[in-house]
């Protein structure tokens, strides 16, 4: 099963990969995507819209409560079976939400769940071990610890090669790299942030 994730912050701009997906809309998120993507449940507080969206949500959540409405959707991404999940509008807008929304990336990768939020700018997800980053080629792509310090023990068709090289959380070591091959990749022991530049849609 594969989900989408829309949440309140900067509109995304570009086309919403939602064929085959169960398609998550929290709260304000409706402004911006209600007539542009096939919506299957709304979820939220609502208290950005101030209108109960189509379709109806199955539960109203408090305003006040302990969880982001994205991490709610993710949540119940997860509990449904989603292997892979993608978010859009997760970037822009209040920045304490957008670094709130990294930490949903990590919380899915540590349940095992491949998931990857697609800015107006970047394309970010998490990952350990071996990290493919096909289809990068001639794109700047940084690679932030997350969570810990890491080691990234190799690096293969990058112009800056990671070798047996330290990232300390705190650094910035890892920013601005840029893919020379179709299929670069990284191996690395411990979670990393990997941020990729898109072409601004």
């Amino acid at each position: 099963m594969k989900a989408v994730i829309l949440l309140n912050g900067e509109p995304y701009r570009g086309v919403i990969a939602a064929e085959g997906a169960y398609v998550y809309c929290c709260d304000g998120a409706y402004k911006w995507a209600k007539d542009r993507v096939r919506i299957d449940e709304n979820l939220g507080d609502f208290d950005s819209l101030g209108v109960i969206p189509t379709p109806a949500p199955k539960e109203i959540y408090p305003s006040e409560k302990n969880e982001t409405d994205g991490e709610i959707a993710l949540h119940r991404a997860i509990a449904a079976g989603a292997a892979s999940i993608t978010i859009y509008g997760g970037g822009g807008a209040r920045e304490d939400h957008f670094l709130g929304n990294l930490h949903l990336l990590y919380a899915a990768h540590k349940k095992g769940v491949r998931a990857e939020m697609i800015t107006n700018y970047s394309r970010i997800f998490a990952g350990e071990g071996l990290i493919s980053l096909d289809g990068c080629k001639g794109k700047t792509l940084s690679v932030l610890p997350f969570g810990g310090d890491v080691c990234v023990k190799e690096s293969g068709g990058l112009k800056y090669p990671l070798h047996e090289l330290e990232l300390c959380y705190g650094t910035t070591r890892g920013i601005s790299n840029i893919a020379l091959e179709d299929e670069a990749y990284l191996l690395s022991e411990g979670t990393v942030l990997i941020m990729i530049d898109e072409e601004a849609v």
